[in-house]
């Protein structure tokens, strides 16, 4: 029997007193009445709690645009500045002061152009925080369904740029018209580092390293003594090893002090060669070295963002099945209706720890319906049990007969017998 209920939960009875009538006077005769508080309150103040990505990342990225400009505007000012104290102490003639003069007047023009452009930038990233700020704000009971919509396609845009799948990414976000609410810009920035250590170049990687490297430095990364120590590999492996040498001497010698063990490994292999087969030597020349590199560029990246290192797909993924793994998922004759069925979900879920759960739960073979008290469970003489409401359907539709859908035993519906839930 269904039962009304009240905005807080609880049941309504007959036997309640009345509340007082209220008259209203004139300053209550116009007011709106106070809508009930929405049901989805609690969810989405938890769902919200998810969000801190959402928000972080074009932050970061809004800080980085403004640090670069500030770098920009010291460079040339400082060279400007020099330039008009070299012009005042030296004796130039009146063409070559007017020259120099020429010549720091267009350098002024060329930082004003680079200032109208980082200006711009900054105004694109500040407009993008506002709209992540305002999607949030939207979020209310009454738009609940279309806002949860727009995070999953959030989530799989999120996913499929870690993937590299940037341009179905693309396409996704501009059909849904969430491109102020993806991060395609910052993903296609680490596309470019990503794509040439795949291409067994340094380079990109390096220049990224030197241009975050007060925040690299910061969180004691080793990406950039990494990228070194893999670029000195080449050079042995090409057995150009004066060459090795002397960037050793220039690259590698400043890290010395704190990875003396693993500098020491890497200029053994001036001895060892490319075609050793000691294998403390041959892991260095392998390819998956490169492999990693990208993965330890990519844990990087997301460290500099504020990014969580898995997807979110996956994390998502991972708290639904966390309720739902037990022992039983990872046996054969797991129902086809179970997601962890599935060899992805049980591959995803495998570092998740079982579902403690403090009831059993049966649920009918035939309607996946949960059995209780309202449902209750109907024993078969063969011993089989279903819910009673696919049994009375079946016997509706069979002129009161019953077929166990696993044997194939045919019953009448009067053999069956109730099974009661302790």
């Amino acid at each position: 029997m269904e039962m009304d209920t009240l905005p807080n939960g609880n049941n309504a009875t007959a036997t309640d007193a009345a509340p007082a009538p209220v008259t209203p006077d004139a300053s209550t005769a116009g007011a709106t009445p106070t809508p009930p508080p929405s049901s989805n309150g609690p969810q989405l103040t938890e769902s919200l709690k998810l969000e801190h990505q959402f928000l972080r990342v074009p932050f970061e990225h809004y800080k980085k645009t403004i640090r670069a400009n500030h770098r920009a505007v010291e460079k040339e000012m400082s060279a400007v500045i020099s330039g008009v104290t070299d012009a005042a102490s030296a004796d130039f003639s009146p063409d070559d002061a007017v020259n120099h003069l020429n010549s720091l007047v267009s350098r002024l023009q060329g930082l004003k152009r680079k200032l109208e452009e980082g200006s711009r930038a900054e105004n694109l990233q500040a407009q993008k925080c506002r709209a992540r700020l305002d999607h949030l704000e939207s979020a209310d009971g009454e738009n609940l369904s279309d806002w949860n919509n727009t995070r999953l396609k959030r989530i799989l845009v999120d996913y499929m740029l870690r993937m590299s799948y940037y341009d179905t990414a693309v396409k996704l976000a501009e059909c849904s018209n969430i491109q102020d609410l993806v991060d395609i810009d910052v993903f296609q920035e680490a596309k470019k580092v990503i794509e040439a250590l795949q291409n067994k170049d340094v380079a990109p990687a390096l220049a990224w390293c030197a241009e975050n490297k007060s925040r690299l430095k910061k969180s004691k990364s080793k990406l950039e003594f990494q990228l070194r120590l893999q670029e000195f590999i080449e050079l042995v492996r090409a057995e150009n090893n004066m060459r090795a040498i002397t960037y050793a001497r220039k690259y590698l010698a400043p890290w010395g002090a704190t990875h003396m063990k693993e500098l020491q490994r890497v200029l053994a292999t001036l001895a060892f060669k490319r075609d050793t087969e000691c294998a403390t030597y041959k892991v260095l020349f392998e390819a998956k070295q490169w492999d990693f590199l990208v993965d330890q560029f990519k844990q990087e990246f997301c460290k500099l963002y504020g990014m969580t290192l898995e997807p979110l797909l996956n994390i998502y993924l991972q708290a639904g099945l966390s309720a739902l793994k037990t022992p039983y998922c990872y046996k054969d004759d797991c129902t086809k209706e179970d997601p962890l069925s599935q060899e992805a979900f049980r591959t995803l879920a495998l570092p998740l720890p079982y579902s403690k759960q403090h009831h059993s739960k049966l649920v009918c073979y035939i309607t996946k319906e949960l059995m209780d008290t309202e449902n209750p469970p109907q024993v078969l003489p063969n011993g089989y049990v279903y819910s009673t409401k696919a049994l009375e359907e079946m016997a509706k539709k069979n002129n009161g007969r019953i077929t166990c859908p696993r044997t194939g035993s045919e019953y009448n519906y009067t053999e069956l017998v109730k099974a009661y839930i302790s």
